[in-house]
């Protein structure tokens, strides 16, 4: 069986390396130098199984409200004259409710943990390396406010099987030895024992070469001007360079830009593009600096330990396909580096990074079937991308394959939206 899949960020490459496993000859397409070098660039290095959660949960448009007013705010919205954008908006307030954050955040968990199983699998047979780390993560409380918050989400861990432990202020430094130095600055915390830490990039950089020496022919600076259909069917993929190339099957993995190409063809997915910002220091001093991942609850911003660097991530900012980086648009993520690690990296060397995270209004990715018989999705992943990449790869290349996953698509594929 020949596949097309469109894209090469890290959802992409992992589509590729499994259908290649699994004995189908596959070409991949995406309009940049390499791999990986869009969203899966400079994410925040979370494998955040235990933080799967939907952003669309109750309370939230208060706490959106909130946030607008906060100097170093979490959330940015530009009033943009875009119907997509509030429609998209309309659909995820229509989401912040009891029972739809349980669905969603059980499909989502679904796929997550699917992806925490089989990612060692993964590993093993590649031996790939990419500053990996399995020290947990650990949600960190400045007030006792947050801490108490916290009992909501310690009953859905315990509800999904995820491993946490709730600690005091020197349990907390027990763990990341660093915030001693700044112990007065919190009060506890959450630590999920099952997250795990490594670089996106280089993961999809080492899974790309591992997929060359497979035979997957990857195509680069290619740029997909639209998909061809006939009959019920996808008959190509064209592209501005090469023209159209055919197969026997087709994988939409295009990240923010698939509605793209899929609205043309009917497909209509609510995916919206949310920025997020990061900076990448080099680690000055071990003993003052993360040793795994951190998540500052009151800015909503992710310190990751990556190998000799660290990387501090976060904000969501509503401004359409805007790719900017403004010059003062990492200040929240600097703020909190040298507000809990002062001493642990060289904030003058940060390396600023803004990307679009594809977001649906309720969370979930879009997985699976289509409604032509040969085109298949891996979209929508939201800030989740690392970590539902493993497990929504093999999925739908078992999908793709003819193969019976081993988790159900049910409320996966984009028949949700058709409904």
């Amino acid at each position: 069986m020949k596949v097309v899949v469109m894209g090469a960020g890290v959802i992409g490459v992992t589509t590729a390396y499994y259908l290649a496993k699994g004995g189908a000859d596959v070409t991949v397409l995406d309009r940049q130098d390499g791999p990986g070098l869009e969203t899966s660039y400079a994410n925040a290095g979370e494998l955040s199984y235990g933080m799967t959660s939907p952003w669309a949960a109750p309370g939230i448009p208060m706490k959106a409200i909130k946030w607008l007013f906060m100097k170093r705010r979490p959330l940015f919205i530009w009033p943009l004259i875009s119907p997509t954008m509030w429609a998209w908006s309309v659909q995820m307030i229509r989401n912040c409710n009891e029972d739809s954050y349980r669905v969603n955040k059980g499909r989502m968990v679904r796929v997550s943990n699917y992806s925490r199983d089989v990612l060692p699998d993964l590993i093993a047979e590649t031996g790939i390396e990419y500053d990996g780390r399995e020290q947990g993560t650990l949600q960190l409380f400045r007030t006792a406010k947050q801490m108490k918050g916290s009992k909501a989400d310690q009953e859905i861990l315990a509800e999904y099987d995820s491993p946490y432990e709730v600690l005091g202020r020197d349990a907390c430094i027990a763990v990341e030895p660093a915030l001693a130095e700044v112990r007065n600055k919190f009060v506890g915390g959450l630590r999920l024992t099952a997250d795990r830490t490594g670089d996106c990039r280089m993961f999809t950089i080492a899974l790309a070469e591992k997929c060359a020496e497979m035979g997957v022919d990857f195509q680069y600076g290619q740029s997909i001007r639209g998909i061809a259909t006939e009959g019920g069917k996808v008959v190509g993929v064209d592209t501005e360079i090469a023209g159209r190339l055919t197969a026997d099957a087709y994988v939409c993995a295009m990240g923010s830009y698939a509605p793209s190409v899929l609205n043309p063809v009917g497909i209509k997915l609510p995916i919206y593009p949310v920025k997020g910002y990061s900076v990448t220091l080099p680690v000055t001093d071990d003993a003052f600096a993360p040793q795994s991942t951190l998540m500052d609850e009151t800015h909503k911003v992710a310190i990751t330990r990556l190998g000799d660097r660290i990387r501090v991530a976060g904000t969501a900012e509503i401004a359409g396909y805007s790719n900017r980086l403004g010059p003062h648009a990492t200040d929240t993520v600097r703020h909190v580096i040298g507000d809990l690690f002062p001493k642990g990296g060289d904030i003058s060397k940060a390396e600023g990074w803004t990307g679009l995270r594809p977001m649906t209004p309720d969370g979930t990715p879009v997985l699976g079937p289509s409604k032509y018989d040969n085109l298949f999705l891996n979209t929508g992943h939201g800030t989740l991308g690392w970590t539902m990449a493993c497990g929504s790869a093999r999925v739908v290349a078992d999908t793709v394959l003819g193969n019976k996953p081993d988790i159900s698509l049910d409320g996966l594929t984009a028949e949700r939206y058709a409904r």
